[in-house]
């Protein structure tokens, strides 16, 4: 699977503010929740279930929060760079900028998982952040993600 089967480039979102992680996920619950049958309330749950197991902050700023919902399909993302960086648990202590929330089928599918996988590559090489990171706008965020 790949990213572009998953994110769309008005699902990009520049200079999003949040004072805190729970602040952040709320936001982008809720503008996920527009492409779903499901409240933002709901996909929230979900999300703050999985945070529980451990945090998805990745490292080098990065976070990939998810979750399996049965109102979704096929997977969905939204990717949000912050205007200010915030403390996400992530395993490496720092704060956290790029966020990619990622919302999966309820049922188990390898394919399915690709979609977390690609993501998580894509976002772990310091020049491909840097270039999210400069990026002037979302539709060149989308376009980073997509070469």
């Amino acid at each position: 699977m790949k990213i572009s089967d998953c994110l769309s480039p008005k699902d990009v979102f520049v200079d999003l503010r949040a004072a805190n992680k729970r602040q952040l996920l709320e936001e982008l619950c809720r503008k996920v929740a527009d492409k779903v049958p499901a409240s933002s309330d709901d996909i929230l749950d979900q999300i703050l279930k999985r945070e529980q197991l451990g945090s998805t902050g990745m490292g080098s700023g990065v976070a990939i929060p998810h979750a399996r919902l049965q109102a979704v399909i096929k997977p969905l993302g939204i990717l949000a760079r912050l205007k200010q960086p915030i403390d996400f648990d992530a395993i490496d202590g720092q704060p956290v900028d790029l966020v990619f929330l990622l919302l999966l089928p309820a049922k188990k599918e390898s394919e399915q998982l690709g979609a977390l996988a690609a993501i998580a590559r894509k976002m772990r090489f310091n020049e491909d952040l840097a270039s999210l990171r400069k990026a002037k706008n979302a539709a060149e965020m989308h376009a980073l993600l997509m070469t």
